[in-house]
């Protein structure tokens, strides 16, 4: 068992899947969060999009035993039900028979990790406690209560898992012990979190095992599916414009909003004009930055390092991947952080990229590619030639949501795949009427063989 002292600013997800996963190594952590503990406090809602819980996700939380567990709190959805404005839908599935993308509530999941991480003598949570500085000469960190008492207290390493505006990183910006490149990219759009409760039998209003979308081109409405027969809701919409959020200052407005563009969801929710003055607008942005560590001193994981937006429901998956990898790392070099600091960054920071830019690319297609001809017979031929040719075709979405190829790899792949499907929609005229005869094969073998 080490005897260093490990220091963890951050106890949301990734934070605590990374406790445990330093506990199980036997070294003594200890985490830092700013926030009440959400066990005893409830967690706050209204700022949360339902996660996504797909593949990378579960491969990191079976290093610590919690794999069927989480499973438990998870409704499976098998594809997307697309809502157009006359209330007819479509559905469309996301890979083959039986797999699914898992909605999961992010509070019910984070209180998971917490009392697991409980579990350990050599894991010392530490609630409303605020990290105010970093002086990375000593790794001597400042945290400020509730009460503005000031503690600080000195590490050999410290991690970085505080989130998309993470106070680690800002310490790190202000450090002058290296350089650091930041861009930030703020969406002209923000997200207001809604929901629809369920039935009075406790049962779901709407197909349970779908990810909903009402794509309406420039902005769109998701619903994500609860245990308890509720969905999660958000509105994804520009903060001024014509349509947008500025238009949206009463409740009158906010109904005829809804009934205009969403008229088959006003029934459903019937504390829609309350909950959405209830609910904040927060900020959505896609940041990169490097590098995430300073030699063997500090790292910063999950969305400290790279936040990103919500559309791809990558972000947690992504963070968790982050812990996977350091896993690895240390089974191969131990607590030669001077080492693992460089590898990990080497390994991760073009996936951190590329996950950020395959969300903005996701973000597009879901409200307004999804209703599009040309995108759905391109998704069709595109699974397709998967089914056709397994070794040659892997679809894009299969191989970030149901595989761990990197990120950057399944970019760089998706987007020569959508150079080839358009050479066959643009060559192959009648490929939609091809589509289940037995010449298809033979049609689309000359694209990729």
């Amino acid at each position: 068992m080490s005897d260093n002292k490990y220091a963890i600013v951050g106890a949301g997800l990734v934070g605590s899947l990374l406790s445990v996963i330093l506990a199980k190594k036997g070294y003594s952590t200890e985490v830092w969060e700013r926030r009440s503990d959400m066990r005893k406090a409830g967690f706050q809602g209204g700022r949360s999009i339902n996660l996504a819980l797909s593949n990378r996700g579960l491969r990191a939380l079976e290093l610590i035993g919690l794999g069927e567990k989480v499973m438990e709190l998870c409704i499976p959805m098998y594809g997307r039900e697309v809502h157009d404005e006359n209330g007819d839908t479509r559905f469309m599935q996301y890979g083959k028979d039986g797999e699914a993308i898992n909605s999961i509530s992010r509070g019910g999941l984070n209180e998971l990790l917490l009392t697991e991480a409980d579990k350990y003598d050599n894991i010392k949570l530490h609630f409303d406690q605020r990290c105010e500085d970093i002086n990375f000469h000593t790794n001597e960190i400042s945290f400020l209560d509730q009460n503005e008492h000031l503690e600080k207290k000195k590490y050999n390493i410290i991690f970085g898992t505080d989130g998309a505006f993470s106070a680690v990183r800002q310490a790190m910006i202000k450090s002058d012990r290296f350089d650091f490149e930041f861009r930030q990219n703020y969406l002209a759009h923000s997200y207001k979190e809604l929901s629809i409760p369920p039935t009075a039998e406790g049962g779901w209003k709407i197909n349970k095992n779908a990810l909903h979308i009402w794509p309406r081109k420039s902005f769109m409405l998701i619903a994500l599916p609860n245990l308890d027969g509720s969905f999660t809701c958000t509105l994804f919409l520009a903060y001024h414009g014509e349509v947008s959020f500025d238009k949206l200052k009463t409740k009158e407005a906010v109904l005829a909003f809804f009934k205009t563009y969403f008229p088959d969801v006003v029934p459903l929710m019937p504390n829609l004009a309350d909950e959405f003055f209830e609910n904040p607008t927060p900020a959505l942005a896609t940041i990169k930055l490097g590098p995430w560590f300073i030699p063997n001193k500090c790292a910063l994981v999950g969305d400290a390092a790279h936040p990103i937006v919500p559309f791809y429901g990558q972000g947690m998956n992504a963070g968790f991947e982050d812990c996977t990898y350091l896993n690895m790392l240390i089974n191969e070099h131990g607590e030669n952080w001077e080492h693992i600091f460089p590898e990990y960054y080497k390994l991760r920071k073009p996936n951190g990229d590329a996950v950020g830019d395959l969300a903005l690319m996701n973000f597009i297609e879901m409200r307004d590619l999804v209703a599009d001809p040309v995108f759905i017979l391109k998704n069709k031929i595109d699974k397709k030639l998967a089914q056709l040719f397994p070794d040659q075709w892997v679809t894009q979405y299969a191989m970030v949501t149901f595989s761990d190829t990197p990120y950057s790899e399944a970019m760089r792949l998706g987007l020569e795949h959508q150079d080839i499907l358009q050479k066959i929609v643009t060559a192959e005229k009648d490929i939609e009427k091809q589509l289940e005869s037995d010449a298809l094969k033979t049609i689309l073998s000359k694209y990729i063989l």
